[in-house]
């Protein structure tokens, strides 16, 4: 098996603070990480390489310092890193022309792995995207994933019930967060993700013609949260009754 794994460096969220002046976020100084469910879709992809070998390729679009993050991707057991250096203009068209370039050039492949959305943005639309533009099959929101020799079969997540697809080879699968759990790479792993090959691309090596974005980012703020602060002091009983009726008069209960 022969099997890509698109990955995303995203800031951690969990890190954001908002400016209470601007409603902006503070991004400087905020941890970089690999976007968590990207990690789930490493993992699964390891697992279907313990099953029929094969090579694992990371393929990432970023600035220089996202190479650190694919040596965590070749720790956990990816076999090589494609870093592309990432356009000064990007947006979801841009990227993944980049990245289904950068497939082609590849070359052979069975599966290309990613989550099924970034924590930061969210918007579910790369993995769809690429499989659009490689005209392969596609299995979205997968929760569990049984690859065999001649085809992939998948539960795919609808919420309220789930539904088993499967598919030939090629496919691109973009998995949820429930499908399991990453593991965490051992010292020895770290140590010898070091000598695991890192290639460093540009767009223009891989994209035939210069790509200009289709949608522009104006503008980002935070939501703000405000606290009303009200304090239920004395008797419970008394107390327990004004909070009841305050949260029925605010809507939140009936």
């Amino acid at each position: 098996m022969n099997i890509i794994v698109c990955a995303k460096q995203v800031v951690d969220v969990s890190e954001i603070k908002v400016d209470p002046n601007t409603n902006k976020p503070i991004l400087a100084g905020v941890p970089q990480k690999i976007s968590d469910i990207d990690k789930n879709a490493m993992e699964e992809a390891i697992k279907i390489k313990e099953k029929h070998s094969g090579k694992i390729t990371a393929l990432t679009v970023g600035p220089a310092d996202a190479k650190e993050r694919i040596k965590e991707l070749l720790a956990m057991g990816a076999d090589e890193g494609i870093l592309i250096a990432q356009p000064e203009k990007l947006d979801y068209y841009v990227l993944s022309n980049i990245l289904a370039a950068a497939i082609k050039k590849i070359g052979e492949y069975d599966i290309i792995l990613c989550g099924e959305a970034s924590i930061d943005l969210f918007s579910g639309q790369i993995g769809p995207r690429i499989a659009g533009l490689l005209n392969i099959p596609q299995i979205t929101y997968a929760q569990d994933i049984t690859a065999e020799k001649e085809k992939v079969v998948s539960e795919r997540n609808l919420g309220d019930k789930a539904v088993t697809i499967e598919s030939s080879f090629p496919v691109m699968i973009t998995v949820t967060k429930e499908i399991n759990e990453p593991r965490l790479p051992s010292l020895m792993q770290i140590l010898a993700a070091a000598n695991k090959p890192i290639h460093d691309w540009s767009a223009e090596d891989v994209a035939s013609e210069k790509l200009e974005p289709k949608i522009t980012t104006v503008d980002i703020k935070g939501v703000p949260m405000e606290r009303k602060n009200v304090i239920y002091q004395n008797d419970i009983d008394e107390s327990v009754g004004k909070l009841v009726d305050s949260l029925i008069k605010e809507g939140v209960l009936r």
